[in-house]
């Protein structure tokens, strides 16, 4: 069964010497509960670009133009228990935008230290590569999920620098 398309954005921004990434407590669909990425489905006919972009705006209200997005690398999620879940999923980050973060239907965001990520409130898989994409070390890796589509059975780096 093949991946769905998805795209998060990580949004950054300086806050005295340390630097924050928007986040945001995830309040319905998939991952509700979970502290998550601002993204989704790429829809048919769009690049991951023009998807993050959209995702952007509907969850946050934030506007981030195409050019202002910088390549964070791939993550694919493997569910063995549930391969309908299996996603394909392009990772952006962003230091340029227009707007303040609002909640919105599917999101409540806020601002995280980079150095200080919630980690133990996300999915277990993001300690294994989103730090590295927030400090601009694009990599691809795969995911894989253990039967209780919580829990990481393995990660493996294809590229970058995991």
């Amino acid at each position: 069964m093949a991946s769905t398309p998805v795209t998060l954005c990580f949004l950054l921004r300086d806050a005295g010497s340390r630097t924050e990434v928007l986040l945001g407590l995830k309040r319905t669909g998939f991952g509700t509960g979970k502290i998550v990425g601002i993204g989704g489905h790429v829809e048919a006919g769009e690049s991951d670009a023009e998807a993050v972009v959209r995702e952007v705006w509907e969850e946050a209200g934030v506007v981030v133009r195409r050019e202002d997005l910088a390549d964070a690398g791939v993550v694919e999620f493997l569910f063995p228990t549930r391969p309908e879940w299996n996603m394909y999923c392009r990772l952006f980050t962003a230091r340029r935008w227009e707007g303040e973060p609002a909640e919105s239907p599917e999101i409540t965001p806020d601002w995280f230290d980079t150095e200080a990520l919630p980690l133990h409130l996300m999915w277990q898989d993001a300690e294994h590569w989103l730090p590295a994409a927030l400090a601009g070390e694009a990599h691809d890796v795969v995911v894989v999920l253990n039967e209780d589509n919580e829990t990481v059975a393995s990660v493996e780096k294809l590229s970058g620098e995991v």
